[in-house]
Protein backbone atom coordinates (compact mmCIF):
# COMPACT_ATOMS: atom_id res chain seq x y z
CA UNK A 1 0.00 0.00 0.00
CA UNK A 2 1.48 3.32 -1.04
CA UNK A 3 1.67 6.27 1.34
CA UNK A 4 -0.42 9.27 0.35
CA UNK A 5 0.76 12.80 0.86
CA UNK A 6 -1.83 15.41 1.75
CA UNK A 7 -1.07 18.90 0.46
CA UNK A 8 -2.54 21.76 2.45
CA UNK A 9 -1.96 25.47 2.84
CA UNK A 10 0.63 26.84 5.24
CA UNK A 11 1.58 27.14 8.01
CA UNK A 12 2.98 23.63 8.27
CA UNK A 13 3.66 23.16 11.97
CA UNK A 14 4.30 20.02 13.99
CA UNK A 15 3.67 20.14 17.70
CA UNK A 16 2.76 17.58 20.36
CA UNK A 17 0.22 20.02 21.81
CA UNK A 18 -3.47 19.50 21.14
CA UNK A 19 -6.37 21.91 21.49
CA UNK A 20 -7.61 19.94 24.48
CA UNK A 21 -4.19 20.02 26.10
CA UNK A 22 -3.86 23.78 25.63
CA UNK A 23 -7.35 24.41 27.00
CA UNK A 24 -6.61 22.17 29.97
CA UNK A 25 -3.53 24.28 30.75
CA UNK A 26 -5.70 27.42 30.62
CA UNK A 27 -8.16 25.84 33.05
CA UNK A 28 -5.33 24.93 35.43
CA UNK A 29 -3.99 28.50 35.21
CA UNK A 30 -7.43 29.90 36.06
CA UNK A 31 -8.05 27.55 39.00
CA UNK A 32 -6.34 29.70 41.70
CA UNK A 33 -8.41 32.78 40.79
CA UNK A 34 -11.53 30.64 40.41
CA UNK A 35 -11.22 28.98 43.82
CA UNK A 36 -10.33 32.28 45.45
CA UNK A 37 -13.36 33.95 43.87
CA UNK A 38 -15.61 31.25 45.31
CA UNK A 39 -14.01 31.65 48.74
CA UNK A 40 -14.43 35.43 48.97
CA UNK A 41 -17.77 35.77 47.16
CA UNK A 42 -19.45 32.59 48.40
CA UNK A 43 -21.82 30.04 46.93
CA UNK A 44 -23.27 32.56 44.46
CA UNK A 45 -19.92 32.70 42.68
CA UNK A 46 -19.83 28.90 42.46
CA UNK A 47 -23.34 28.85 41.00
CA UNK A 48 -22.48 31.50 38.39
CA UNK A 49 -19.41 29.51 37.32
CA UNK A 50 -21.34 26.22 37.18
CA UNK A 51 -24.27 27.66 35.23
CA UNK A 52 -22.00 29.48 32.79
CA UNK A 53 -19.92 26.37 32.01
CA UNK A 54 -22.95 24.06 31.74
CA UNK A 55 -24.72 26.52 29.45
CA UNK A 56 -21.63 26.74 27.22
CA UNK A 57 -21.34 22.95 27.00
CA UNK A 58 -25.06 22.48 26.38
CA UNK A 59 -25.10 25.20 23.70
CA UNK A 60 -22.19 23.59 21.87
CA UNK A 61 -23.76 20.12 22.16
CA UNK A 62 -27.14 21.26 20.84
CA UNK A 63 -25.54 23.23 17.98
CA UNK A 64 -23.48 20.21 16.92
CA UNK A 65 -26.59 18.01 16.97
CA UNK A 66 -28.71 20.46 14.98
CA UNK A 67 -26.01 21.07 12.37
CA UNK A 68 -24.91 17.39 12.33
CA UNK A 69 -21.34 18.24 13.26
CA UNK A 70 -18.96 16.01 15.18
CA UNK A 71 -18.92 16.26 18.95
CA UNK A 72 -16.42 18.99 19.87
CA UNK A 73 -16.90 19.05 23.64
CA UNK A 74 -13.74 17.02 24.17
CA UNK A 75 -11.51 19.94 23.10
CA UNK A 76 -12.56 21.83 26.28
CA UNK A 77 -12.87 25.14 24.42
CA UNK A 78 -16.50 25.51 25.54
CA UNK A 79 -15.43 24.94 29.16
CA UNK A 80 -12.79 27.67 28.88
CA UNK A 81 -15.28 30.09 27.29
CA UNK A 82 -17.88 29.46 30.01
CA UNK A 83 -15.29 29.75 32.78
CA UNK A 84 -13.75 32.96 31.41
CA UNK A 85 -17.15 34.55 31.03
CA UNK A 86 -18.14 33.56 34.57
CA UNK A 87 -14.95 35.02 36.04
CA UNK A 88 -15.81 38.32 34.37
CA UNK A 89 -19.29 38.46 35.91
CA UNK A 90 -20.42 39.81 39.30
CA UNK A 91 -21.52 37.15 41.78
CA UNK A 92 -24.81 39.02 42.22
CA UNK A 93 -25.85 38.45 38.59
CA UNK A 94 -29.07 36.43 38.09
CA UNK A 95 -28.19 32.89 37.03
CA UNK A 96 -30.30 33.01 33.88
CA UNK A 97 -28.27 35.98 32.63
CA UNK A 98 -25.07 33.97 33.00
CA UNK A 99 -26.69 31.14 31.03
CA UNK A 100 -27.76 33.54 28.28
CA UNK A 101 -24.27 35.02 28.13
CA UNK A 102 -22.65 31.61 27.58
CA UNK A 103 -25.20 30.72 24.92
CA UNK A 104 -24.44 33.96 23.10
CA UNK A 105 -20.70 33.29 23.31
CA UNK A 106 -20.95 29.76 21.92
CA UNK A 107 -23.77 29.97 19.39
CA UNK A 108 -23.60 33.51 18.03
CA UNK A 109 -19.96 34.52 18.44
CA UNK A 110 -18.28 31.14 17.95
CA UNK A 111 -20.42 28.65 16.03
CA UNK A 112 -22.23 31.02 13.67
CA UNK A 113 -18.84 32.15 12.38
CA UNK A 114 -17.69 28.60 11.68
CA UNK A 115 -16.70 27.20 15.07
CA UNK A 116 -13.38 27.04 16.86
CA UNK A 117 -10.70 28.91 14.95
CA UNK A 118 -13.12 30.93 12.81
CA UNK A 119 -14.47 33.51 15.26
CA UNK A 120 -12.98 36.97 14.74
CA UNK A 121 -13.53 38.21 18.32
CA UNK A 122 -13.10 36.50 21.67
CA UNK A 123 -16.43 34.80 22.52
CA UNK A 124 -16.26 35.44 26.27
CA UNK A 125 -15.47 39.13 25.80
CA UNK A 126 -18.21 39.62 23.22
CA UNK A 127 -20.74 37.88 25.48
CA UNK A 128 -19.72 39.99 28.47
CA UNK A 129 -20.22 43.18 26.46
CA UNK A 130 -23.63 41.94 25.26
CA UNK A 131 -24.65 41.36 28.88
CA UNK A 132 -23.23 44.72 29.95
CA UNK A 133 -25.18 46.58 27.25
CA UNK A 134 -28.36 44.55 27.76
CA UNK A 135 -28.38 44.46 31.57
CA UNK A 136 -26.22 47.36 32.78
CA UNK A 137 -27.72 47.57 36.27
CA UNK A 138 -27.22 43.88 37.02
CA UNK A 139 -23.73 43.85 35.51
CA UNK A 140 -22.49 46.74 37.67
CA UNK A 141 -23.58 45.51 41.11
CA UNK A 142 -20.84 43.79 43.05
CA UNK A 143 -20.58 42.06 46.40
CA UNK A 144 -17.82 43.03 48.80
CA UNK A 145 -15.61 40.05 49.80
CA UNK A 146 -17.21 38.02 52.60
CA UNK A 147 -20.07 40.54 52.71
CA UNK A 148 -23.75 40.65 51.83
CA UNK A 149 -23.97 44.34 50.94
CA UNK A 150 -24.10 45.00 47.23
CA UNK A 151 -21.72 47.75 46.16
CA UNK A 152 -20.68 49.33 42.88
CA UNK A 153 -17.53 50.81 44.41
CA UNK A 154 -14.90 48.76 42.60
CA UNK A 155 -11.33 50.14 42.71
CA UNK A 156 -11.80 51.82 39.32
CA UNK A 157 -15.03 53.49 40.42
CA UNK A 158 -13.86 54.37 43.92
CA UNK A 159 -11.97 57.49 44.91
CA UNK A 160 -8.24 57.57 44.32
CA UNK A 161 -6.36 55.93 47.19
CA UNK A 162 -9.38 54.03 48.50
CA UNK A 163 -7.53 50.73 48.09
CA UNK A 164 -3.87 49.98 48.77
CA UNK A 165 -1.65 47.74 46.66
CA UNK A 166 -1.99 44.81 49.08
CA UNK A 167 -5.80 44.88 48.77
CA UNK A 168 -5.52 45.03 44.99
CA UNK A 169 -3.05 42.15 44.80
CA UNK A 170 -5.08 39.94 47.14
CA UNK A 171 -8.43 40.91 45.69
CA UNK A 172 -9.91 42.27 48.90
CA UNK A 173 -12.37 44.54 47.16
CA UNK A 174 -15.60 44.47 45.21
CA UNK A 175 -15.41 43.25 41.64
CA UNK A 176 -16.14 40.40 39.27
CA UNK A 177 -15.67 36.84 40.49
CA UNK A 178 -12.25 36.13 39.03
CA UNK A 179 -10.73 39.52 38.33
CA UNK A 180 -10.05 40.79 41.85
CA UNK A 181 -6.80 39.06 42.80
CA UNK A 182 -4.10 40.34 40.46
CA UNK A 183 -1.52 38.15 42.22
CA UNK A 184 -3.32 34.87 41.48
CA UNK A 185 -3.97 35.90 37.89
CA UNK A 186 -0.29 36.79 37.51
CA UNK A 187 0.67 33.35 38.81
CA UNK A 188 -1.69 31.76 36.32
CA UNK A 189 -0.28 33.89 33.51
CA UNK A 190 3.29 32.94 34.39
CA UNK A 191 2.26 29.28 34.35
CA UNK A 192 0.94 29.66 30.79
CA UNK A 193 4.15 31.41 29.71
CA UNK A 194 6.34 28.70 31.26
CA UNK A 195 4.22 26.03 29.58
CA UNK A 196 4.69 27.96 26.30
CA UNK A 197 0.93 28.17 25.88
CA UNK A 198 1.14 31.94 25.41
CA UNK A 199 3.86 34.40 24.47
CA UNK A 200 4.71 37.09 27.05
CA UNK A 201 4.63 39.78 24.33
CA UNK A 202 0.92 40.62 24.44
CA UNK A 203 0.38 40.65 28.24
CA UNK A 204 3.64 42.51 28.91
CA UNK A 205 2.91 45.17 26.25
CA UNK A 206 -0.72 45.42 27.35
CA UNK A 207 0.06 45.92 31.04
CA UNK A 208 3.11 48.08 30.30
CA UNK A 209 1.10 50.35 28.00
CA UNK A 210 -1.59 50.84 30.66
CA UNK A 211 1.14 51.77 33.16
CA UNK A 212 2.83 54.27 30.83
CA UNK A 213 -0.28 55.93 29.42
CA UNK A 214 -1.89 56.18 32.87
CA UNK A 215 1.27 57.88 34.11
CA UNK A 216 1.21 60.30 31.15
CA UNK A 217 -2.41 61.22 31.86
CA UNK A 218 -1.72 61.81 35.55
CA UNK A 219 -3.39 58.72 36.98
CA UNK A 220 -1.83 56.38 39.53
CA UNK A 221 -0.14 53.76 37.29
CA UNK A 222 0.14 51.16 40.07
CA UNK A 223 -3.58 51.24 40.80
CA UNK A 224 -4.28 51.28 37.07
CA UNK A 225 -2.53 47.98 36.38
CA UNK A 226 -3.77 46.14 39.47
CA UNK A 227 -7.39 47.32 39.22
CA UNK A 228 -10.28 46.04 37.15
CA UNK A 229 -9.99 43.24 34.65
CA UNK A 230 -6.55 44.08 33.28
CA UNK A 231 -4.70 40.96 34.39
CA UNK A 232 -7.40 38.46 33.39
CA UNK A 233 -7.80 40.31 30.10
CA UNK A 234 -4.08 40.58 29.35
CA UNK A 235 -3.11 36.98 30.19
CA UNK A 236 -6.23 34.98 29.37
CA UNK A 237 -8.32 36.86 26.78
CA UNK A 238 -6.04 39.08 24.70
CA UNK A 239 -3.76 36.07 24.09
CA UNK A 240 -6.45 33.98 22.40
CA UNK A 241 -4.74 32.31 19.41
CA UNK A 242 -7.60 32.91 17.01
CA UNK A 243 -8.20 36.59 17.74
CA UNK A 244 -4.64 37.85 18.28
CA UNK A 245 -1.80 38.46 15.79
CA UNK A 246 0.51 35.63 14.80
CA UNK A 247 3.79 37.53 14.33
CA UNK A 248 5.90 39.00 17.18
CA UNK A 249 5.70 42.61 15.93
CA UNK A 250 1.99 42.19 15.46
CA UNK A 251 1.63 40.99 19.04
CA UNK A 252 3.51 44.04 20.29
CA UNK A 253 1.26 46.38 18.28
CA UNK A 254 -1.81 44.51 19.52
CA UNK A 255 -0.74 44.67 23.18
CA UNK A 256 0.14 48.36 23.07
CA UNK A 257 -3.11 49.11 21.25
CA UNK A 258 -5.13 47.26 23.89
CA UNK A 259 -3.36 49.20 26.63
CA UNK A 260 -3.86 52.57 24.96
CA UNK A 261 -7.57 51.97 24.32
CA UNK A 262 -8.07 50.71 27.88
CA UNK A 263 -6.62 53.91 29.34
CA UNK A 264 -8.59 56.14 26.95
CA UNK A 265 -11.87 54.41 27.84
CA UNK A 266 -11.11 54.50 31.55
CA UNK A 267 -10.21 58.18 31.49
CA UNK A 268 -12.73 59.64 29.07
CA UNK A 269 -15.67 57.25 28.68
CA UNK A 270 -18.74 56.96 30.89
CA UNK A 271 -17.75 53.49 32.12
CA UNK A 272 -14.71 53.15 34.42
CA UNK A 273 -13.44 49.89 32.88
CA UNK A 274 -12.23 49.54 29.31
CA UNK A 275 -10.39 46.22 29.07
CA UNK A 276 -13.15 44.23 27.34
CA UNK A 277 -13.94 46.99 24.85
CA UNK A 278 -10.25 47.53 24.10
CA UNK A 279 -9.62 43.86 23.37
CA UNK A 280 -12.76 43.62 21.24
CA UNK A 281 -11.75 46.62 19.13
CA UNK A 282 -8.23 45.29 18.66
CA UNK A 283 -9.62 41.84 17.75
CA UNK A 284 -11.36 43.50 14.81
CA UNK A 285 -8.04 45.04 13.69
CA UNK A 286 -6.09 41.76 13.86
CA UNK A 287 -6.40 40.91 10.11
CA UNK A 288 -4.95 44.32 9.25
CA UNK A 289 -2.18 43.94 11.85
CA UNK A 290 -1.34 40.50 10.44
CA UNK A 291 -1.07 41.92 6.91
CA UNK A 292 1.06 44.81 8.14
CA UNK A 293 3.51 42.58 10.02
CA UNK A 294 3.52 39.53 7.74
CA UNK A 295 6.95 38.25 6.84
CA UNK A 296 7.83 38.01 3.18
CA UNK A 297 8.25 34.41 1.95
CA UNK A 298 11.89 33.39 1.46
CA UNK A 299 13.05 34.21 -2.04
CA UNK A 300 10.20 36.55 -2.90
CA UNK A 301 12.38 39.60 -3.58
CA UNK A 302 14.84 37.61 -5.65
CA UNK A 303 12.02 36.15 -7.74
CA UNK A 304 10.55 39.61 -8.32
CA UNK A 305 13.93 40.95 -9.51
CA UNK A 306 14.36 38.25 -12.14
Amino acid sequence: MQNKFIVSSSPHLHTPDSTGGIMFDVIIALLPATIYGIIIFGYRAALIILVSIVSALLSEFVWNKLTKKENSLYDLSAVVTGLLLALNLPSSLPLWMAAVGSAVAIIIVKQMFGGLGQNFVNPAIAARIVLLVSFPAAMTKFYEPFGEIVSSATPLAAETGAYNVKDLLLGMHAGSIGETSSLLLLIGGIYLILRKVISPAIPCCFIGAVFVFSLILGSDPISAIFSGGLFIGAFFMATDYVTSPAMPWGQIIFGVGCGLLTVIIREFAALPEGVSYAILLMNILVPHINRLTARKPFGTEAANNE
